[in-house]
């Protein structure tokens, strides 16, 4: 897969490009839907997939006092994008200057004239151009005129509603994980860095944790998760607390997971984190022993969930 950061990096008129366009936020099975179709389409014509996407997300640049949190970083949605079998990703700066774009100006300055595309697959409720005024029926009736087919996937719907990247974020909020995994088609993920932590995990609980520094703007709520940690190649499972170690005192939100049947040093390494189910709330224990009996229980659950649970798979 390529990817080209802005316009300005297009070289050359790429031409009979099965094309898509959106924020793609979460990549979940409503964007799945809509990539596949791109890509199937494209090799059984033998030409290019394309997926416009866009940088900062439109949210933080029109409405910045919404505080909108990203489901997936760039870097992480593009690969994801590449994993439905999309050719080229083009990431176009968002700022509000593009948001003044005339929709006809954006189809033939862009779709036509730097793009060329020759078919253009997009989501039900697709809305493009300054004001959001360029719609499906707009798009189709353009492309008659400038030579491109349109094309309109209908919205994925599961659990009685239709998924969006909105929902998907309303669910992590409240620790619903397993619903949200459904939604995303894979268990939501947050990747960071292992850090040094104060050692109370191994020194006074015997159970050695990772504590991890995440820059992933989207953390599920506070609590004890089932989870699965990707090191390297390595999936292995575990128990992650996200949370403030009340039971210490302490007041810091943390990111820490306890690793089953490992005892390697990862220190310094890159960890990511596979959020299955959420056990409990995080909780105060009257001293180190109770602490102790609960963190046990929770890798007992955490196994039995990794038994008997069906979720999504890592992707």
């Amino acid at each position: 897969m390529v990817i080209i950061k802005g316009l300005g990096n297009i070289k050359d008129k790429k031409g009979d490009v099965i094309l898509t366009i959106g924020n793609f936020d979460g990549v979940h099975i409503g964007h799945q839907k809509i990539l596949k179709a791109v890509a199937e389409r494209a090799r059984s014509l033998n030409r290019t997939s394309v997926a416009i996407t866009f940088d900062p997300h439109p949210v933080r640049v029109l409405a910045p006092e919404r505080g909108l949190r990203l489901i997936t970083p760039f870097a992480e949605k593009v690969r994801l994008i590449g994993i439905y079998g999309i050719d080229i990703v083009l990431c176009i700066k968002f700022s509000r200057d593009f948001s003044n774009i005339k929709p006809d100006d954006f189809i033939r300055d862009v779709i036509t004239g730097k793009i060329g595309a020759c078919e253009v697959i997009v989501g039900h409720n697709y809305a493009f151009g300054k004001g959001k005024k360029g719609t499906t029926g707009l798009l189709r009736r353009r492309g008659k005129k400038h030579g491109f087919n349109v094309r309109v996937i209908r919205n994925a719907r599961l659990f009685c509603d239709v998924v969006s990247s909105s929902r998907i974020r309303s669910l992590l909020a409240r620790g619903r994980v397993c619903e949200a995994s459904w939604l995303l088609g894979r268990p939501y993920m947050i990747g960071g860095k292992v850090i040094k932590g104060a050692g109370k995990g191994n020194k006074l609980l015997k159970i050695p944790t990772a504590n991890i520094s995440t820059s992933y703007e989207l953390v599920p709520k506070e609590g004890v998760y089932a989870v699965k940690i990707g090191l390297g190649d390595s999936i292995l499972d575990g128990v992650a607390n996200i949370g403030r170690n009340p039971t210490f005192g302490e007041n810091l939100m943390s990111y820490e997971a306890h690793i089953f049947d490992f005892s390697g040093d990862i220190l310094g390494k890159d960890i990511r984190v596979y959020f299955i189910d959420r056990i409990r709330d995080e909780r105060t224990f009257p001293d180190i022993r109770a602490l102790h009996e609960g963190i046990m229980k929770d890798i007992e659950f955490t196994r039995e969930i990794m038994r008997t649970k069906k979720y999504p798979a890592v992707v």
